[in-house]
């Protein structure tokens, strides 16, 4: 009798951990360029571009990446295979809004499957200065989204969107 206490209590916690759980995640950093934005969309569209930025690029120099479609364009997609840290998946441009925004879907192969949604939002500011934004949101699932109570999203890849905008403005900058 006392192991099926243990076991429905094992139950009912569980229950209650994913009625709280965050169902939904969304994680962005901004940063100011001195370029304009057409020069700063230009660049940003292109997948080949982004690991000249990329945080986790630098992580695995090593990391074997394939390039299909056209680069720059809806249907472009980047895979890549790196080492633990990095993992392997694909990203795939869905949508551009030339000039303002670059939408994409993450796939997440490993460590863990997942799908996330990732954008890139330029703003000028001024004629030679831009904004840009960069994000990605999606959905926790179960048993993930247990997980999420005892880890911090935000902080986890906001760090590292802090360090890709930091190359991305020092790149740009010094063209």
């Amino acid at each position: 009798m006392i192991v099926l206490y243990i076991i429905l209590g094992i139950v009912l916690l569980i229950i209650i951990l994913a009625a709280i759980a965050p169902k939904n995640y969304n994680v962005s950093r901004s940063i100011e360029i001195s370029k304009p934005k057409s020069v700063v969309f230009d660049y940003l569209k292109s997948l080949k571009r982004q690991g000249e930025w990329s945080p986790w690029d630098k992580r695995d120099p090593n990391m074997k990446k394939e390039f299909t479609g056209t680069d720059g364009e809806v249907g472009a997609i980047n895979y890549w295979k790196g080492n633990k840290e990095v993992g392997e998946g694909e990203q795939e441009i869905t949508k551009i809004v030339e000039g303002e925004r670059i939408e994409s879907e993450l796939r997440f192969l490993k460590p863990f499957k997942s799908t996330s949604d990732a954008y890139i939002v330029t703003k000028e500011l001024d004629k030679n200065s831009t904004k840009v934004v960069w994000g990605f949101s999606g959905k926790n699932k179960f048993p993930m989204s247990i997980m999420m109570l005892f880890m911090n999203m935000d902080k986890a890849v906001g760090k590292d969107f802090e360090e890709g905008l930091a190359s991305l403005k020092e790149i740009l900058e010094n063209q």
